[in-house]
């Protein structure tokens, strides 16, 4: 084993970076970087911010359908909230995307449409964060910020072998980060660190043989790398109830809300409903022959978990509430809806489908 002190972290991560670095929509590569492409600001925020608690794999195609329909801040700003909500639906935590518009209002109107480029102005624009501010930083303009996601904390508290447990350790492995990164190529360095986080330096099973840092990495010398980092245990979450009510025509039309713009799933479409809690009661948003479906809806969210029972009715004309939308069926895209409605949707559509008698399909 070579000691860090004496082991050339930075430079062999880079070299390693160089020929291993991920073929990602929104990344400059090495090389490309190297014969003077700049990364676009606008592209590294974007996926920053649906990077947050969601991979890589579920994150491509949201960006990709996102930068084709706004392919620059402006055009976002620009855009209407419900069709960015939309877009949005399924990657989650709807906060970010209500703080995506904010953001990119804000550095239209206050910056001319042009991102800050230093750490401390970043942190001022809505929704951005620490970790966000110093990602954006080191990687769009190649400033020597520390960027400490959980791929860096698993690789540092493996490569120094630090037994405190997340969260109390975050000072310290940031402090190791910061040590390493380079004022030249931080930003490469930044996703080199990442990126071995993610490939070789896996949660479980690291292949520490193709390492480019197994040389100094404290913990496969003492055979730790597989209990690091070690972690506070969570408390267990508890478990919520709601009711869902499906209304629908006769034309297939759909009866849908528009949430509050703050909370949980705040500015999106969804189906009327309950508030959310240990014993929820019944609450149809209007008059109607209320029909519990059988089966129920079952959802986690960061903080609890949810079990939904759906209820369904056909709707008449006369008694669509003011504060409810009906959505033609040539309009409604189930796809619209965040995660746990569509689940709603879906289970309420398979109660609808039954087989025909001559086994010929589905009505």
């Amino acid at each position: 084993m070579r000691d860090t002190a004496t082991f050339d972290v930075t430079g062999t991560l880079l070299e390693w970076y160089d020929r291993h670095a991920r073929d990602l929509p929104w990344r400059v590569s090495p090389a490309d970087w190297a014969a003077g492409e700049m990364p676009n600001p606008y592209r590294v925020w974007l996926s920053e911010v649906m990077l947050q608690q969601t991979t890589v794999a579920a994150v491509r195609e949201y960006f990709l359908r996102f930068t084709s329909r706004w392919p620059d801040i402006q055009a976002l700003a620009a855009a209407p909230d419900d069709q960015v909500m939309a877009e949005w639906a399924g990657l989650g935590y709807y906060a970010r995307a209500r703080n995506l518009l904010k953001c990119a209002r804000t550095v239209v109107d206050q910056h001319g449409g042009r991102f800050p480029d230093t750490l401390d102005a970043l942190l001022k624009l809505p929704g951005i964060g620490p970790y966000t501010a110093a990602a954006i930083a080191a990687i769009a303009f190649d400033r020597p910020e520390t960027v400490l996601d959980g791929n860096v904390e698993r690789v540092m508290a493996r490569l120094y072998d630090i037994h405190e447990p997340l969260p109390k350790s975050k000072p310290l492995l940031k402090k190791k980060a910061a040590a390493l990164t380079p004022a030249k190529r931080p930003g490469d360095y930044a996703q080199a660190v990442m990126d071995l986080g993610a490939t070789i330096c896996t949660p479980k099973s690291p292949t520490c043989g193709i390492c480019p840092l197994r040389e100094p990495c404290r913990a496969r010398a003492a055979q730790t790398q597989q209990y690091l980092p070690r972690k506070t245990p969570k408390a267990p979450k508890p478990t919520r109830i709601g009711h869902v009510y499906i209304a629908h025509c006769d034309d297939g039309a759909i009866l849908l809300e528009r949430r509050p713009g703050s909370g949980l799933l705040g500015g999106m479409l969804g189906f009327p409903g309950s508030e959310w809690t240990e014993n929820a009661a019944e609450a149809p948003p209007f008059h109607a022959e209320w029909t519990l479906l059988p089966g129920e809806v079952r959802h986690t969210f960061t903080h609890f978990h949810l079990t939904l029972r759906i209820w369904t009715a056909k709707l008449s004309n006369d008694a669509q509430p003011d504060n409810l939308i009906l959505i033609e069926k040539h309009d409604f895209r189930p796809s619209d809806l965040p995660t746990v409605m569509r689940k709603a949707h879906d289970l309420w559509r398979g109660s609808r489908t039954t087989v025909k008698h001559d086994g010929t399909g589905l009505t």
